[in-house]
């Protein structure tokens, strides 16, 4: 299993010597990323809140390029429930989950 924005770099690889068993790229509300992404960064205090916001907001504008370049590497678009369902199924069907 690979997680995080740069997994989709290896769906290619992993589907060509026959690792994969599914590639999903998460598709949430952006408002509702922007806003748990800005309270985390918020709490963490790491940086001053102007610039947190305004980070926030190209990510947010940001995020569909980032999903689509993650779908033309391979990975599939779905709802993070969705997401949990099939790898439920998958773990079901494998003799060691």
């Amino acid at each position: 299993m690979a997680e995080g924005i740069f997994a989709a770099e290896i769906v290619e690889e992993c589907r060509r010597r026959g690792l994969l068993a599914g590639a999903y790229a998460l598709r949430r509300p952006r408002g509702a990323t922007f806003l748990r992404r800005l309270a985390r960064d918020l709490s963490e205090q790491r940086k001053a809140p102007r610039v947190l916001i305004r980070r926030g907001v190209a990510l947010l504008r940001a995020e569909p390029a980032v999903l689509r370049r993650q779908m033309g590497l391979g990975a599939e678009a779905a709802r993070a429930r969705e997401v949990l369902h099939r790898v439920a199924g998958l773990l079901a069907g494998h003799p060691h989950g």
